[in-house]
C-alpha cells in the first residue's frame, strides 16, 4: 500500500536525503554506502589529440567514401534518370531555331522576331511547324531556319492562322529528322514534360517541368491575342524564344507547341502555356490542303443571360455549363435532338463553365468529328453524340 506524503513533508525528506548523500561523500572517498562497498577512483586518460592536417585529411577522406556510395546509388539509378538524357538526345535533332525579319512591304518596320519551331512531316513532305506571332510579320525569304547542326535554310512557302496562333511552314530538306507526335488529348496533369527552344536565343535549350493544368482559356496575350484557346499548362521554365518549340512527354512524344508565358517581369515564372499537338496538327493539315481553316460549327444559340440564380431555379447544384436558347434548323444540333433550355455540362468529356468556353471547344473541334455531349433536361442528365459541322455562322451563340 502506497503511502501519501503531504507536499511540506515531501520537501523535508528530499532536503534531508540530499544532506545525507552529501555528507557521505565528504566523510569518505572510498566508500559511498554505509554498508561498506567500496567505489575505486576513477582512472582518467588523455584523448590524444589529432593535428590540423590530420583533421583535414581524415574529414577528406571520409568525403571521398560518401562520394563512392553516392556514385554507387547513383549508377543503381541510372536507367531511371539517364531517361531525360535519351528523351535530349532524340528530340534535339528535330526542334530548330527562326529568326523572322520584317517583311520589305511593313508599313511600319518591326523588330527582328526570334523563336523555335519543330520539323514534322505530313504525306511524305518536310514542314515546321511553330506559331503565327514568330513569322506574322515577316515573308518566306526573310524567315532564317537553322538546324541542329549549325545549316540554315529558308522556307519554301509558310502559311499560318492567327486565330490559334499557328503557322507551318514548307522546307526543301528531306533528311531533317522529324519529331515524334504524341496525343494531347490523353495527357493527365502531373506528368513529366521537356521544353525545348531558343531562350533569348540560346538555341537548343532545354528545361524539366510537369504538366500543371489543362483546358485553360480567356488568357490575356496582349497583341498576340488569341480567340480560340485551349492551352496546356505546365511550370518548365519557358521564356522569349521557346515560342514554337516542342513541349515534349518522357516518350520523346511531342504534346504542345510552347505559346505563352504568365508573367509579370517578362520571363519565366513558372507559369507557362503550349498549344495542344493534336490542335496544332490539325490546323497544320487544314492549312497545307485547303489554304484555310474551318472552324467547328453546332447550330445553337446561347442564352446569355444564364447565372447562377437561373441555374439553381431550373435545379442544378451550381452554375456550370452553357444554356440553349435556340436551335438551328438542320444543324448538327437539330439532328443529335438538342432542344432550348437544355444546359450543356460537358463537350467532349470536358467539363463546360460558360458559353464562351463552350464556344471555343466546339471551334477548336475538326469538322466532321462525332463527340459525346452531356445534357441537363428537366432535372435529368442526358448523353448524347453531335457530328461538328463544318465552320460557324455569324450569330451562332
Amino acid at each position: 500500500m502506497r503511502r501519501f506524503v503531504p507536499r511540506f513533508e515531501r520537501l523535508t525528506l528530499l532536503v534531508c536525503l540530499q544532506c545525507a548523500l552529501l555528507g557521505g561523500t565528504i566523510a569518505s572517498s572510498q566508500s559511498l554506502f554505509s554498508n561498506g562497498t567500496k567505489v575505486p577512483y576513477t582512472t582518467l586518460r588523455q584523448v590524444p589529440t589529432e593535428s590540423a592536417d590530420e583533421a583535414a585529411r581524415r574529414r577528406d577522406a571520409e568525403r571521398a567514401v560518401e562520394f563512392q556510395e553516392l556514385a554507387r546509388d547513383v549508377e543503381a539509378l541510372e536507367p531511371q534518370l539517364g531517361v531525360i538524357k535519351r528523351v535530349a538526345r532524340l528530340v534535339a535533332p528535330s526542334v530548330v531555331h527562326i529568326e523572322a525579319s520584317p517583311a520589305q512591304d511593313q508599313p511600319f518596320r518591326q523588330e527582328q522576331e526570334a523563336g523555335s519551331g519543330i520539323v514534322v512531316r505530313f504525306g511524305g513532305e518536310a514542314f515546321v511547324l511553330t506559331n503565327h506571332h514568330v513569322i506574322r510579320n515577316s515573308s518566306a525569304p526573310r524567315i532564317r531556319i537553322q538546324f541542329d547542326g549549325g545549316q540554315t535554310i529558308n522556307p519554301t512557302r509558310i502559311w499560318s492562322d492567327r486565330e490559334t496562333d499557328i503557322a507551318v511552314m514548307a522546307i526543301n530538306s528531306p533528311d531533317a529528322p522529324p519529331a515524334l507526335l504524341g496525343d494531347s488529348d490523353t495527357l493527365e496533369i502531373g506528368e513529366h514534360v521537356l521544353a525545348f527552344g531558343s531562350p533569348f536565343g540560346l538555341s537548343q535549350s532545354v528545361t524539366r517541368g510537369i504538366l500543371s493544368a489543362k483546358g485553360r482559356h480567356n488568357l490575356d496575350l496582349g497583341r498576340s491575342e488569341v480567340p480560340w484557346q485551349n492551352f496546356l499548362q505546365t511550370d518548365a521554365a519557358i521564356n522569349p524564344g521557346n515560342s514554337g518549340g516542342p513541349l515534349v512527354n518522357l516518350r520523346g512524344q511531342v504534346i504542345g507547341l510552347n505559346t505563352a508565358i504568365a508573367s509579370s517581369s517578362g520571363g519565366n515564372e513558372g507559369i507557362g502555356f503550349s498549344i495542344p499537338i493534336n490542335i496544332a496538327v490539325s490546323v497544320a493539315r487544314q492549312l497545307i490542303t485547303g489554304g484555310e481553316v474551318s472552324r467547328g460549327f453546332l447550330g445553337v444559340q446561347l442564352d446569355g443571360q444564364f447565372n447562377e440564380a437561373i441555374a439553381r431555379e431550373i435545379g442544378l447544384a451550381r452554375f456550370s455549363g452553357a444554356k440553349v436558347k435556340g436551335v438551328e434548323p438542320g444543324s448538327p444540333a437539330a439532328t443529335a435532338a438538342l432542344l432550348p433550355n437544355d444546359v450543356i455540362l460537358r463537350f467532349d468529356g470536358v467539363p463546360i463553365e460558360n458559353s464562351d468556353h463552350l464556344i471555343t471547344l466546339v471551334k477548336l473541334t475538326s469538322a466532321g468529328r462525332r463527340v459525346e455531349l452531356e445534357l441537363f433536361r428537366g432535372g435529368d442528365v442526358l448523353r448524347t453524340y453531335v457530328d461538328v459541322g463544318r465552320q460557324a455562322v455569324d450569330g451562332e451563340r
